[in-house]
């Protein structure tokens, strides 16, 4: 089973990240009290989710410990393949979502990862096409750590 293993906002651009047990999101808008929450924001900017394993698999390919809300998205999951979500619909906890793009890495999370002998540039390289998805939020509700993803079945998409 798919469920939400951490969720966290960032009050600020570039801002430190804080974990929450559970967070409010607005149709629309985003997640109340996140740097990018405001009327009418674009779809891909609304909420950023990353595979708890995808991080698991840089820190053992790099011999780190980084910790997954260093990657700056706003919920860690388990047990799902985000990148198959990327332009369908899914629910997280009840709230109905729909995969826009694969989040991939930015030059903020590159500077922030790197290490002597990892530069930014090879982070960035290292999660590309593993670096989680932006979706939109289609319903207004509360996410909570332990909430089960569910990816919606269509004909064409049986899961």
């Amino acid at each position: 089973m798919a469920t939400v293993q951490a969720l966290y906002i960032a009050a600020e651009k570039r801002g430190p990240v804080s974990r929450q047990p559970a967070v409010k999101v607005d149709a629309g808008r985003g997640i109340v009290g996140d740097r990018r929450y405001r009327r009418d924001t674009p779809p891909a900017e609304q909420i950023t989710l990353i595979e708890s394993e995808r991080v698991t698999a840089f820190n053992q390919e790099y011999g780190l410990e980084v910790e997954p809300g260093s990657l700056r998205r706003n919920l860690i999951t388990e047990g799902i393949d985000l990148n198959a979500l990327e332009g369908r619909e899914f629910s997280v906890g009840g709230v109905r979502m729909r995969g826009i793009e694969l989040c991939e890495p930015c030059a903020v999370v590159g500077r922030l990862l790197a290490r002597p002998g990892l530069s930014p540039s090879e982070v960035i390289r290292a999660l590309m096409g593993r670096g989680g998805l932006r979706a939109e939020i289609l319903d207004s509700g509360v996410l909570r750590e332990g909430d089960t993803i569910e990816a919606t079945v269509t004909p064409e998409h049986n899961v």
